[in-house]
């Protein structure tokens, strides 16, 4: 796994910046994919992939300790679809 510090130390090395303006480009990328996703946008990024939101319908379920019938409230969950030069790529 890369963690976030990892991951700003490489860009900051490749695009020959500091880490303190890498990490605030990279703050600055989450921040406008998270205010995107809020207001029902998706996000393209090529040679990344899709983030989109999806609805999820109000459905029942059960309560595990009881057995008994709870309805799930309806929701939007978010999703990332990889793009195809990722996914080739990690392939192989």
């Amino acid at each position: 796994m890369t963690t976030q510090a990892e991951l700003i130390a490489a860009v900051a090395k490749d695009a020959g910046v500091s880490q303190a303006d890498a990490g605030r480009v990279l703050d600055a990328i989450v921040k406008n994919i998270h205010k995107s996703l809020v207001s029902g946008s998706d996000v393209r990024i090529s040679n990344l992939g899709v983030f989109d939101t999806a609805e999820r319908a109000e459905r029942e379920g059960r309560n595990p300790a009881t057995g008994a019938t709870i309805k799930i409230a309806a929701s939007k969950a978010v999703r990332f679809r990889v793009s195809k030069p990722l996914k080739d790529a990690v392939n192989g």
